[in-house]
């Protein structure tokens, strides 16, 4: 189970030590790609098997199931873990979700999301603010 929020440092070569209770989730490897609210999404390859099959079944008869497949799947590596439990996080993915040195990397389950601190205490703040509006239209769907 991934949850919880952990601060971290991005090293200088664009390394992030994930969090120790993590690690075993991600042995086999992380996929990183380009996430929504300008973070990176990060799977256990069990997880992304399950979100390329979703991806592939929408018809690609609809614009925006096209364009949702190409920002998730063009921007997806697979990574691989080091001795010291590290992932790179590939320039292209640091670019999108404006990582500096100050990272959060929140657990949301079947994923991590790996957030720029400024931008993640900025998006908490503004889901904060309006978590009753939330709450209210969550209901309609049951929860």
């Amino acid at each position: 189970m991934l949850i919880g929020e952990y601060k971290h440092n991005l090293d200088n070569k664009g390394r992030l030590s994930l969090p120790s209770k993590f690690r075993n989730k991600f042995s086999e490897g992380i996929i990183l790609t380009r996430g929504i609210d300008q973070c990176i999404f990060g799977f256990t390859k069990l997880e992304w098997e399950k979100v390329v099959k979703k991806l592939t079944e929408l018809p690609l008869s609809q614009a925006n199931a096209r364009a949702f497949s190409r920002l998730i799947l063009s921007g997806a590596y697979e990574i691989e873990l080091d001795g010291q439990g590290r992932i790179l996080i590939p320039e292209p993915l640091r670019i999108y979700a404006n990582l500096e040195k100050r990272i959060v990397i929140v657990g949301m389950y079947t994923r991590i999301e790996i957030w720029d601190e400024k931008n993640w205490e900025n998006y908490k703040k503004q889901t904060e603010e309006s978590s009753q509006e939330i709450a209210e239209r969550l209901s309609d769907l049951g929860i």
